[in-house]
């Protein structure tokens, strides 16, 4: 049965808001403490070691530290330093500077010193990957394209063309690094000629044109747990570029992404669905049909629904990777005005209105109506009546002036 890995906050004695200088303050401290060469053959010393360096890996980092704050260490799994690390070489070389300037192992000058000059193990490579939301729901296993670089077959890495060899640097004689001296200040750099080879290529290789690597393509099947959240980085192990030096190759990360989807919207663990209902459901209240992840679901909708009301379907949403309790369901009612009316239907919302007692615009009169009523109003026509109104007014104004 493994082990199950103590809270990081617990193992740098920090509290949960520290800030980035406090914990690396504790992560020093542990780091002198514990130290392989401070502690000969105490395994105990080297355990302690390890857990401190991939508690400080993940809470020295803002994204592992915001996962890990969410989910625990479920939610590391398959990220990088999720899994803690492989070896003292490797956390003497990924925390080379934490104590300034020169190596993490320069401190005490022993395995530190020797782990940094491991042969380089080969470049990651990243992909993403897309996710719908049925395969999100559920877990999938799915087959992803690598697209990675692999020890050239023409030059053997050498990156020279075949019957030919490359040349030492004389630049650097052949180390790869370059050391200058100031007083009684060192500084090693990367050789500026041959960029850390060590060695010239005169006449390149025709396949890697020098490089030493080709692409290659490989495929791999990878399990995708239920309920993984988008921008979750899964790592597959050796699937990297290869190492020109015989170190190991690198790893493959792949980001997930998932896909839009035509009904629902992500809120987390939550799904939002907006679902049109007609006036008389808002009023009237009845039975609609919801879209799940699994099907449709009846849903009693209650006499005067108003738009915008929220109603949550409980645990029809997402499924958490830690197993709790799913997300749910949130139904966003949308009450929708028909665009065009049957004779029959305009009717009835008439005698409505009517029962109401509200304003509402008058009956539609036909086209040619309308262009009637508007000539009319620009040029009216003098009826006889008009007219008699006229010459009335016009007689009382001659005996007003007589």
């Amino acid at each position: 049965m493994s082990k199950t890995p103590r809270d990081y906050y617990e193992v740098l004695g920090v509290e949960r808001t520290a800030s980035g200088e406090v914990i690396a303050q504790a992560y020093r401290k542990l780091a002198m403490k514990y130290h392989p060469d401070r502690n000969p053959g105490d395994e105990s010393a080297v355990e302690r070691f390890k857990e401190a360096a991939e508690a400080f890996e993940v809470l020295n980092n803002p994204e592992k530290r915001s996962i890990y704050d969410r989910h625990g260490h479920a939610g590391l799994n398959g990220m990088p330093g999720g899994g803690g690390f492989q070896d003292l070489g490797d956390i003497f070389e990924a925390f080379s500077d934490i104590f300034g300037g020169g190596s993490f192992g320069d401190i005490f000058g022993g395995r530190g010193g020797r782990g940094r000059h491991r042969p380089a193990r080969g470049s990651d490579v990243r992909l993403i990957l897309e996710l719908d939301l049925i395969e999100v729901a559920r877990g999938v296993k799915k087959e992803v394209e690598i697209r990675r670089k692999v020890i050239c077959s023409t030059c053997h890495g050498s990156g020279a063309r075949p019957g030919t060899a490359a040349e030492t640097c004389s630049y650097c004689g052949g180390s790869g690094q370059i050391l200058q001296q100031a007083g009684f200040f060192r500084m090693q750099s990367t050789c500026p000629n041959c960029r850390g080879a060590g060695k010239i290529v005169r006449q390149v290789c025709p396949s890697c044109r020098g490089q030493g690597l080709s692409p290659s393509i490989s495929h791999r099947e990878i399990e995708i747990p239920a309920g993984i959240d988008e921008r979750t980085q899964l790592r597959v192990s050796g699937e990297g570029d290869e190492s020109l030096n015989g170190g190991e190759p690198g790893d493959c990360y792949i980001t997930i992404k998932i896909k839009e989807h035509p009904v629902f919207q992500l809120d987390g663990k939550n799904l939002i669905c907006h679902v049109p209902i007609t006036f008389s459901q808002a009023a009237l209240g009845g039975k609609i049909e919801i879209p799940t992840l699994s099907g449709k679901q009846d849903f009693q909708l209650p006499a005067g629904t108003q738009h915008g009301d929220v109603f949550r379907m409980h645990a029809e949403g997402l499924p958490s990777m830690r197993g709790d309790r799913r997300g749910d369901i949130l139904v966003i009612i949308q009450i929708e005005v028909p665009k065009t009316l049957t004779p029959e239907y305009e009717k009835l919302l008439r005698e409505l209105a009517e029962i109401e007692n509200v304003n509402v615009l008058p009956q539609r009169k036909g086209f040619f109506a309308r262009i009637k009523d508007y000539l009319h109003s620009l040029c009216p026509v003098e009826t006889e009546e008009d007219a008699e109104s006229r010459d009335a007014q016009k007689q009382k104004e001659d005996k007003s002036s007589s």
